[in-house]
């Protein structure tokens, strides 16, 4: 239990003092670029950004990748099981996905608060009366997105680069086949049930209405998929 303790300190330390680094830097390109197009424009009026919280995927996506490369090796070294370096992984996940949601979370409310032309991505979607789903949406989109670029590079370590690519070729050609088979295949009644059902899976009801517990379950379920296929992968992992 003690070793559990501290690797899972240490996972989520190191992680979180990288954090403030990434929201000195966005925040500092976002006010350049907005102070640049005002000066040019000769107003600042009609001047913003929208959806900050897809800079956040892109650093989470990031860490999810980093989550095995870089930690795993130095962690065997060290004599951790890998049944505590996935806890401890996704312990890590969760505590920067939940940090981060926090933080965009009241950074977006704020910003639509002095700005109703800005847009997050929650909000764009669902709106900004409740702040509390707009944090765990957040959460749970973050922690997914990191189990999946995790689940992806601990595939590839397995089966190597070469089976990889033909991985993604065969991916890539079942995308090909779906949009064929909804294109030229399935009636416009079935398009039509597939499409209601993605769109209560994400909580928009087919009478205009939203329910933010199907989300909420939804990406809870795709979080449970993802990290069963990475556990099953990681405890035969061998770092090549």
């Amino acid at each position: 239990m003690k070793n559990m303790k501290s690797i899972i300190q240490y996972e989520c330390m190191t992680s979180f003092k990288y954090i403030w680094i990434f929201y000195a830097i966005q925040y500092a390109i976002v006010a350049f670029i907005t102070i640049i197009i005002g000066l040019a424009m000769g107003t600042f009026e009609d001047v913003g950004t929208n959806c900050l919280e897809i800079n956040t995927l892109v650093y989470i996506g990031i860490l999810g990748v980093l989550g095995f490369k870089e930690d795993f090796k130095m962690l065997i070294q060290n004599g951790f099981t890998r049944k505590y370096i996935f806890i401890a992984t996704i312990s890590m996940f969760c505590f920067i996905s939940g940090t981060m949601a926090l933080i965009d979370t009241i950074a977006g409310n704020l910003m639509y608060y002095f700005n109703n032309q800005y847009s997050s991505v929650y909000g764009g979607i669902y709106g900004y009366d409740n702040i509390f789903m707009n944090w765990l949406w957040l959460f749970l989109l973050y922690i997914t997105f990191c189990c999946l670029l995790y689940l992806i590079i601990l595939l590839i370590n397995k089966v190597g680069k070469i089976i990889s690519i033909y991985l993604g070729v065969v991916l890539g050609g079942i995308v090909l086949l779906i949009m064929a088979l909804f294109r030229y295949v399935f009636t416009g009644e079935v398009v039509h049930n597939i499409v209601e059902f993605l769109m209560k899976a994400m909580g928009v009801m087919s009478d205009g209405t939203i329910n933010l517990a199907f989300p909420v379950i939804t990406l809870f379920v795709i979080v449970a998929i993802l990290g069963a296929g990475s556990y099953a992968i990681i405890r035969n992992a061998e770092l090549n």
